[in-house]
């Protein structure tokens, strides 16, 4: 038997480093997804020593369009087979950011990036069949109000409302993409991780000092990891689809993610900015 493929963005620190740790002690092949190849590097012989475990690097950044082609190019091209795709890659912007697609940075991040791996990737989770999504989300998607001329483009920007806004959009597209895959073998489910301690919304100033004293009371990384792996791995949630967990719990979605107008016109921009249309037509 082929030895599984585990595919984990954002992959270098914080909770994604902590998945790929857990993974590479009790699973198979683990592939570190980094953007910055020192880190990436260092976070792999880190890995290494701790556990033994082999982990592969594949540099690549999930920022714009054209760079998350690019890494779901490069995915593809080494693994014709993902057995388990992690989306952990995220940011909590602490001013607007709009990017060469004339999106705003924690959207294209945090929703269209993982959108489009998803489907990109579908041939190479075909393949594994059975094969698992797994989006890391965030609880806070319950304070997101998204208006579609202004989110993705960073119009209503507010720290913390843009990154609910963000992981809402995630949400609000999770119904429609567990559908899509029906009889695939492939199946998605979301996860709020708990409240955990990392770098993200992280700046200097007032805001950054009282977010990081908040912060001293969350848990450390290793405790984020626990979930995604758990839904990435346990026999007891094979099969599961289109599902919000928190951490370990199985949670209806708060009301704001069951807008099914707005989830329809999500879904069709996200697949025009994506350049999706002659997939998912």
């Amino acid at each position: 038997m082929a030895e599984k493929v585990y595919v984990v963005t954002g992959g270098n620190a914080g909770i994604g480093y902590e998945i790929v740790q857990t993974l590479a002690r009790q699973q198979g092949r683990v592939v570190m997804v980094s953007r910055d190849e020192a880190r990436g590097r260092a976070a792999q012989r880190a890995i290494h020593a701790a556990t033994g475990g082999s982990v592969d690097l594949v540099v690549g950044d999930v920022g714009s369009v054209a760079s998350t082609r690019r890494l779901a190019d490069q995915l593809l091209a080494a693994y014709p087979a993902i057995h388990v795709l992690i989306n952990n890659a995220g940011v909590w912007m602490t001013k607007k950011v709009v990017n060469e697609d004339g999106l705003e940075q924690s959207f294209m991040v945090n929703h269209l990036a993982p959108f489009m791996l998803n489907h990109l990737l579908l041939p190479a989770l075909k393949a594994a069949d059975p094969a698992r999504i797994v989006d890391v989300n965030a609880g806070l998607y319950v304070n997101g109000k998204v208006d579609l001329a202004k989110t993705p483009y960073g119009k209503d920007f507010g720290r913390l409302r843009t990154y609910a806004n963000s992981k809402l959009c995630g949400v609000l597209t999770l119904a429609e993409q567990a559908r899509r895959l029906e009889g695939s073998g492939v199946t998605i489910n979301m996860v709020h991780p708990g409240v955990i301690h990392t770098g993200l919304g992280d700046s200097n100033g007032v805001m950054g000092w009282l977010l990081r004293r908040i912060k001293r009371n969350w848990a450390a990384p290793d405790a984020g990891a626990v979930a995604p792996v758990w839904l990435a791995t346990a026999p007891e949630v094979a099969g599961k689809t289109g599902l919000y967990f928190n951490e370990k719990a199985e949670m209806p979605l708060a009301a704001v993610a069951q807008d099914e107008a707005l989830a329809a016109d999500l879904w069709a921009l996200s697949v025009r900015l994506a350049g999706l249309e002659t997939r998912l037509k």
